[in-house]
């Protein structure tokens, strides 16, 4: 089966899956490899894309209390955004590192689904500190990953992320700073953390773009599972998934 076929039995079985028609345990199960294989990502471009395996995603103050301050984007939205970052670390095998300021206090509890959805993820308490970064365990935690890329998103954007995002790039880290993953409390400050990240160094990404420089290629055996992660982060992508499956029944009845 060539990689084309693969990946359009991976957007077929999202558009079952959306449109609610058969088991959806049947269609995974039917696009389920027979024989489990290693990722073979292209090697013929990308150079300039992240390496995966030397990734790991930190998810910073993604609390309760926090999310009613933000005004940038639909919380909806950002909490879709932050469990389809959780999902794909679990299904690529990419290291998580948590933590929460005060979590105790006025900014709540950590949002659960999480560590739900990415039960490897290691959580990191803090001492009062602000900036992540200077909380002497978190830095050990990322330095035990022994991974050099740092994906990161929290709440707020302009401090959660930025002040870790500052320091680890400083010390000699990649960092991307997921924007619809995180949230501050206006546009303006969301445009103003932006151009600083820049300025930086610090990559600003989307939620879609992390998974698209994820996945490389539907010629993997986590193909119909990454299909399902696009359907999430771009719920209207369905439709596009549902007319091409019905353009290609059409068509074959007319065969």
């Amino acid at each position: 089966m060539t990689s084309i076929q693969k990946a359009l039995r991976s957007l077929c079985l999202v558009a079952a899956i959306l449109s609610g028609s058969g088991s959806v345990l049947a269609h995974a199960q039917a696009l389920e490899p027979r024989e489990p294989k290693a990722s073979v990502l292209p090697t013929g471009g990308g150079k300039a894309l992240f390496d995966i395996s030397d990734v790991a995603i930190l998810l910073l103050d993604h609390q309760s209390g926090l999310f009613q301050t933000v005004q940038d984007i639909e919380i909806a939205d950002l909490r879709r955004n932050v469990e389809m970052l959780a999902r794909l670390a679990k299904l690529l095998d990419i290291p998580v590192i948590t933590t929460a300021s005060e979590p105790a206090g006025p900014n709540g509890p950590l949002m659960p689904a999480i560590h739900e959805l990415a039960p490897h993820a290691v959580y990191v308490p803090r001492k009062g500190e602000v900036n992540a970064w200077d909380n002497e365990d978190f830095v050990a935690a990322v330095k035990a990953t022994r991974r050099k890329t740092l994906i990161m998103a929290g709440v707020w954007t302009s401090v959660c992320v930025m002040f870790p995002a500052l320091d680890a790039k400083a010390a000699g880290y990649d960092v991307y700073a997921v924007i619809d993953a995180s949230g501050d409390p206006s546009d303006m400050v969301s445009r103003t953390t932006v151009a600083r990240f820049a300025q930086a160094g610090v990559v600003p990404t989307t939620t879609n773009a992390v998974l698209s420089e994820a996945h490389r290629t539907w010629d993997r055996p986590e193909a119909a599972e990454l299909a399902k992660l696009y359907a999430l982060v771009a719920p209207n992508y369905a439709a596009v998934i549902e007319s091409y499956a019905k353009v290609k029944e059409v068509a074959a009845a007319a065969e």
